[in-house]
C-alpha cells in the first residue's frame, strides 16, 4: 500500500502566507520561507504554494518567492497562481518547482493539460479543482473562487485525467477553513471515479479528520494549512496518530 501523504500549503497574497474561512476572511498568518523550511523539518511529505490572487489579478506567480522558498526544501514542491502557458511552468520548473498546479487556465484553455503532459510528463501536472456545493450538485469555479464556471466536478476532474492530468487537488470551498472535517463522501467519490492520486483539501481541524478523509473519503493525500500554521498540530503527531490507526505513513 502507497504511503498517506501530509501536505501542509501556503496561500500566498503579496508575498505573505494567509488563510481564509470559505475563501474569504482572509487573514495574515506568516513567511512563506520560513514556514516552508519548518514543514520540511518536520518530515512533510510535500508542500503546496499557491499565489491565490495571481489569476484574479491577470499576472504571474511569485517566481522570486519561489526560489527563495525552494532553496530550504528537501522535498517535493508544487506551485500554482497565475500560470497560463508553457513559459510560466518552464520558469517554475528553473525556480525549484517540482509540479505545477493548475486550475482556472486549465478551465479556460484545457488543452494547455495536453502540452503540460506531454512537455513535461504527467507526474509534472497538478489539476487543481475549486468546487462549491449546493442543492447537491458541485460546481467548479475559477479565480480563487470568485467565478463559477458551469463545470461539474466529476466531469471536469474526469477529463483532467484524460488529457494527462497526475493528480487532481480538489478543494471543498463549502468546507475550506471550517475546520469541521473534508468532504468525504465527494472525496471518495472522486477516487473511484478516477485512477489518478486525489490530494483532499478543505476541512481539515483535527487529527480524526485525516484518519476519516484516509479510509472513509479513499484520499491519497490530505492537505491543511491552519491547523498546521498556528501550530495546532505536527506533521509528526499527525503522523504518529495515523500510524497508530493502521494508516500506511512515512515516519
Amino acid at each position: 500500500m502507497l504511503a498517506k501523504r501530509i501536505i501542509p500549503c501556503l496561500d500566498v497574497r503579496d508575498g505573505h502566507t494567509v488563510k481564509g474561512i470559505k475563501f474569504v476572511d482572509i487573514r495574515l498568518v506568516g513567511d512563506p520561507v520560513e514556514l516552508g523550511a519548518a514543514y520540511a523539518l518536520q518530515g512533510a511529505d510535500e508542500l503546496v504554494f499557491l499565489d491565490i490572487t495571481a489569476s484574479h489579478e491577470g499576472r504571474k506567480t511569485f517566481v522570486g518567492l519561489v526560489r527563495r522558498i525552494a532553496l530550504h526544501l528537501n522535498i517535493p514542491f508544487t506551485v500554482g497562481g497565475g500560470i497560463s502557458e508553457l513559459n510560466d511552468i518552464e520558469a517554475l520548473l528553473s525556480a525549484g518547482a517540482d509540479k505545477v498546479s493548475i486550475n482556472s487556465a486549465a478551465i479556460r484553455d484545457p488543452d494547455l493539460i495536453d502540452k503540460m503532459a506531454l512537455n513535461f510528463g504527467s507526474q509534472f501536472v497538478v489539476v487543481a479543482i475549486d468546487a462549491f456545493e449546493k442543492d447537491g450538485k458541485w460546481e467548479a469555479y475559477i479565480n480563487g473562487g470568485r467565478i463559477p464556471t458551469g463545470r461539474e466536478l466529476f466531469s471536469w476532474a474526469k477529463e483532467a485525467e484524460d488529457r494527462g492530468a497526475g493528480e487532481i487537488l480538489f478543494t471543498s470551498m463549502n468546507h475550506d477553513g471550517t475546520r469541521n472535517g473534508f468532504a468525504c463522501g465527494t472525496i471518495a467519490e472522486l477516487s473511484d471515479t478516477l485512477s489518478i492520486p486525489v490530494i483532499a483539501s478543505g476541512g481539515a481541524g483535527t487529527m480524526e479528520h485525516f484518519r476519516d478523509v484516509f479510509t472513509a473519503g479513499k484520499a491519497d493525500a490530505g492537505l491543511a494549512a491552519s491547523i498546521f500554521h498556528y501550530n495546532e498540530i505536527s506533521v509528526p503527531q499527525l503522523k504518529a496518530y495515523l500510524y497508530a490507526q493502521g494508516i500506511s505513513v512515512r515516519i
